[in-house]
């Protein structure tokens, strides 16, 4: 099973969490790569550069980062990351809905093993550290959540008190709130 982390972040909770992940030198991709990508290092400086709805951070430094071409569907011809077999993290972004609510973003990466994933073996020892530092540092400076399962970052939080919706972006998401 993947180890995912879902949040809610503003856009100055997620400027912080990049100044964090600067320090792992991850490269960032889209969902679906563009022939002309040319990757950059996620930071806040880069923050303008993200994707709009969520993109793969890839510890290329650790291991390679293997893209296929699709062969089916309505993306045919556009490649695509594997996300088992490469060090990626997937990052899905927080983002506001029509009704101004805030909903929920994720990550998500594979380091385990299982017969369901097509994975020889477990994720390398380093990339799994820098995902479970990427863990540690959202549980240490985030709020919980009511119902549990969702970090709060401290600016959204703050805004939740004064008035703005969190709502879980899962399919008939309920509203979440910070802890009390």
């Amino acid at each position: 099973m993947a180890n995912r982390l879902r949040f809610f972040m503003t856009a100055d909770d997620e400027q912080a969490f990049l100044r964090f992940l600067r320090r792992f030198e991850l490269e960032v991709y889209p969902v679906r790569v563009p022939a002309q990508w040319k990757t950059f290092i996620a930071g806040a400086e880069t923050w303008a550069l993200l994707p709009e709805d969520g993109a793969y951070l890839a510890a290329a430094q650790i291991g390679p980062v293997v893209v296929d071409r699709i062969k089916r569907g309505p993306d045919k011809g556009a490649w695509r990351l594997d996300e088992v077999r490469s060090p990626v993290i997937y990052f899905e972004r927080s983002r506001t809905n029509p009704e101004a609510e805030l909903t929920s973003g994720q990550l998500w990466a594979e380091l385990n093993w299982t017969p369901q994933t097509g994975r020889r073996r477990a994720a390398p020892d380093r990339f799994r550290s820098v995902v479970l530092q990427i863990e540690d540092e959202l549980r240490r400076r985030y709020h919980r959540s009511q119902p549990k399962g969702f970090w709060i970052g401290p600016h959204a939080a703050r805004m939740a008190k004064s008035g703005l919706v969190l709502r879980d972006s899962e399919h008939k998401g309920g509203i979440v709130q910070p802890y009390s």
